[in-house]
């Protein structure tokens, strides 16, 4: 089944983005909530940011319990907005390396596809650099697998991929960003907690670890809670700006209604 494109609403892509930005040391990743329609577009909805157990600077890994996880929020996701909502795909983060999907993303989104033909993978390529100077430029990619000649290697076929605007944050998307600050500094302490158990440290390099668990939580909360913030920030004016306006709009109506009575 050829994939016609993937449609991603602002609110989720925000999210995606916000996660990405997150780190420049390893890749981050996470699933993506939604539904196919009839004409063969993904139509992502929601994010589901995952918490790694093992942070690596080129790849990501989930779990099946993760995966499963995802399933039933989505099926949770399902009920409360009355659609058949399912995990449609996942996302991950190439910091400071090229969008393209490396020949492992191929192997492990061919081994999802084996499982949903439509499962699509996302990649937010970021922290770039051209010469000597950062361009701050994020780009994005998305992808499947296709078996190349019908044996067992596998190359990337690329599928369109929008960013849908919407006017509201929907609340699965607005609870994931509050999560995020809470799984990256659970990150941070799993971390810190494998090294600091260590029996042979001196208690000098204990010190150091301590410094560069609260040095890494600082960074965290500067790169992640601050942008957050201010995105919550001004989504309330412009949400008090349409509530005025709408006021505005419903006091000139009932004007009018009374006009047309008298």
């Amino acid at each position: 089944m050829v994939l016609e494109a993937v449609h991603i609403n602002t609110d989720a892509f925000l999210v995606c983005l916000l996660h990405a930005l997150s780190t420049e040391n390893e890749e981050v990743m996470g699933l993506c909530i939604g539904e196919v329609d009839h004409e063969q577009v993904v139509h992502v909805m929601s994010v589901m940011i995952l918490r790694r157990s093992d942070k690596r600077k080129d790849r990501v890994e989930i779990s099946p319990e993760q995966l499963s996880a995802a399933t039933t929020k989505a099926e949770h996701l399902s009920a409360q907005s009355g659609r058949t909502l399912r995990v449609v795909g996942w996302y991950h983060s190439h910091p400071h390396i090229t969008v393209w999907p490396s020949h492992v993303d191929v192997r492990t989104q061919a081994m999802y596809q084996m499982m949903d033909e439509c499962f699509v993978g996302l990649i937010f390529a970021c922290f770039g650099d051209t010469g000597n100077a950062k361009t701050g430029r994020v780009l994005l990619t998305c992808f499947q697998s296709v078996q190349v000649d019908g044996n067992s290697s596998y190359e990337r076929l690329e599928v369109p991929v929008h960013v849908v605007p919407v006017e509201t944050v929907s609340l699965p998307c607005l609870e994931s960003a509050i999560e995020l600050p809470k799984i990256l500094g659970q990150e941070e302490q799993d971390a810190f907690r494998k090294v600091h158990s260590l029996e042979h440290l001196d208690p000098i390099v204990k010190i150091h670890n301590g410094s560069v668990f609260m040095r890494n939580v600082c960074g965290q909360m500067a790169s992640v809670s601050e942008p957050l913030l201010q995105m919550l920030e001004n989504r309330l004016a412009q949400n008090t700006r349409n509530l005025q306006r709408l006021e505005e709009e419903r006091e000139q109506l009932f004007a009018e209604l009374c006009t047309l009575h008298q």
